[in-house]
């Protein structure tokens, strides 16, 4: 299920609310009992190798001095 993350407007304090998809933009009420809270935008990181691979330069280094051609 994925979790949420909510800052309250009254203390300023934030936590984190487990819900469905569906009740994602639903109020949540701060862990202290207030009801002025906000959802906070999260930002997600995803690590790991694809199976897609950069060009790698040729035999000679590649780039314009390790190919020689700089004068």
């Amino acid at each position: 299920m994925p979790r949420y993350e909510f800052r309250c407007r009254a203390c300023g304090s934030t936590f984190e609310v487990s819900r469905s998809m569906s009740e994602a933009s639903a109020p949540a009420t701060c862990p202290a009992g207030h009801d002025d809270t906000v959802k906070l935008l999260s930002t997600v990181a995803v690590t790991g190798r694809g199976t897609g691979s950069a060009p790698s330069p040729g035999p000679s280094g590649g780039g314009c001095c390790g190919g020689g051609c700089c004068g």
